[in-house]
């Protein structure tokens, strides 16, 4: 799924759950940017290439929408980085560490991760094979499953249509609440 909708799907989720517990808007926003972070962190790489290197902000923004197999060529070490790091953020071996680690240090569990965590369940399911398939299992495998590509022309536009409806309804019950 692309950045916009991870952070669209996890705010209104986030927003239906404010009903029900209490929420801090620092907890929102936080939940919010590790639901979109996973996305982000792989292009860092390239955006120290862009600016301490030889790469171009062209190089940076054809990286940050190729399709797979249409990336521009940027040195190997910087493509190594950019995608261990895409399979470091997409990985449930690594989330669950992370959320057994705050969960030890602050017994409880730290809500805001809840975003990381939708980004990765829903990546899975919106990922094919052909379209940078979800390292789930990252590093054991850095196969993925083979899900239905997000940016199929029907599918992006189903979803888009659905987080349409999710944030009117969402607004809507609010207003009507008052």
């Amino acid at each position: 799924m692309d950045i916009l909708a991870h952070a669209l799907w996890v705010g209104a989720g986030v927003t239906l759950a404010r009903r029900r517990w209490p929420i801090t808007s620092a907890t929102v926003a936080t939940t919010v940017v590790l639901a979109a972070l996973p996305d982000v962190l792989h292009l860092l790489p390239i955006i120290g290439w862009w600016l301490w290197g030889e790469g171009t902000l062209a190089t940076l923004r054809a990286f940050a929408i190729a399709v797979p197999g249409q990336e521009p060529v940027v040195p190997a070490l910087v493509e190594l980085w950019s995608h261990h790091l895409h399979c470091i953020m997409h990985s449930a071996v690594i989330a669950g560490t992370v959320t057994l680690l705050c969960w030890a240090l602050l017994r409880t569990l730290w809500i805001a991760l809840l975003g990381w965590w939708s980004h990765i369940v829903i990546d899975i399911f919106t990922h094919s094979a052909d379209y940078f398939p979800v390292p789930v299992l990252y590093p054991f495998t850095e196969r993925g499953f083979d899900g239905l590509a997000w940016n199929t022309p029907w599918f992006l536009a189903l979803n888009y249509v659905a987080l349409g409806a999710a944030w009117c309804w969402l607004l809507y019950s609010n207003w009507k609440r008052r």
